[in-house]
């Protein structure tokens, strides 16, 4: 059974933009209650309460029993608004619920033990594909978190949804029996980037070597020219006729 939390408000008299405005004026946080079949109830809250439950893991989640003039309403959060520069709330809705309403609503998932996880001891890498789980849930058995542990998980193992032990009355809104965490084996990629990264650097003094002769055996060249050249003209100097007096 999930113990509902406290909340105080003060019943608020007119809705609309210019009531809620005028609400935030007075620094209050306006909000609205509805839900169960019965009218909806227009509050005004403190706003330090506001962000000290708004700020804690699972606020969706959560039970509250917020006391109106006197009369509870037991609740659950459904959407707040946060001013997109200052991030104050500026407004609440909170749904009404009764022994047999039946919520949806996003649980986080916490891993835990994972030191203890022979995978992770050899390198493998934990792939969490579900950080939330959607549920459908009776407002008094919705679970904070859904905790799973690593502690047996090998490379190649993985936990699915129906493995998970969920309070009673609570089930996942997909049927499918999906993959909520998995361990892989690790990357093989840096690996392989290495090896031509070696390849290279072994192959760097080969090069320079060869770099290195390629003068020598070009200046040779230029020589063997010169020489050919001028034997060559050699025998073209001893056939020019002497030149008349």
């Amino acid at each position: 059974m999930t113990t509902a939390n406290k909340l105080a408000a003060t019943a608020r008299e007119r809705a609309g933009k210019g009531a809620a405005r005028a609400t935030r004026r007075d620094g209050r946080v306006p909000g609205v209650i509805y839900g169960d079949k019965a009218t909806p109830t227009l509050i005004s809250l403190d706003p330090r309460d506001v962000m000290r439950e708004a700020s804690k893991a699972g606020f969706f989640t959560r039970l509250y029993d917020i006391d109106v003039g006197g009369k509870t309403h037991r609740v659950l959060p459904r959407d707040i608004q946060f001013h997109p520069v200052s991030d104050k709330p500026e407004h609440v809705d909170f749904q009404r619920v009764g022994a047999s309403t039946r919520v949806r609503v996003e649980v986080p998932v916490k891993l835990e033990n994972a030191e203890k996880s022979p995978g992770i001891k050899r390198g493998g890498v934990v792939n969490l594909v579900r950080h939330e789980i959607e549920l459908w849930a009776n407002p008094a058995n919705i679970p904070s978190r859904i905790v799973i542990d690593m502690s047996g998980l090998d490379i190649g193992d993985s936990v699915h949804i129906n493995s998970i032990q969920l309070p009673e009355g609570v089930k996942p809104t997909i049927a499918r029996n999906f993959t909520v965490v998995a361990l892989r084996a690790p990357s093989v990629q840096k690996v392989e980037e290495e090896k031509p990264a070696e390849a290279a650097a072994a192959a760097a003094p080969a090069a320079g070597d060869a770099k290195a002769a390629a003068p020598a055996a070009a200046g040779a060249k230029p020589a063997d020219a010169k020489a050919g050249d001028a034997k060559a003209a050699a025998p073209a100097a001893a056939a020019k006729p002497a030149a008349k007096k």
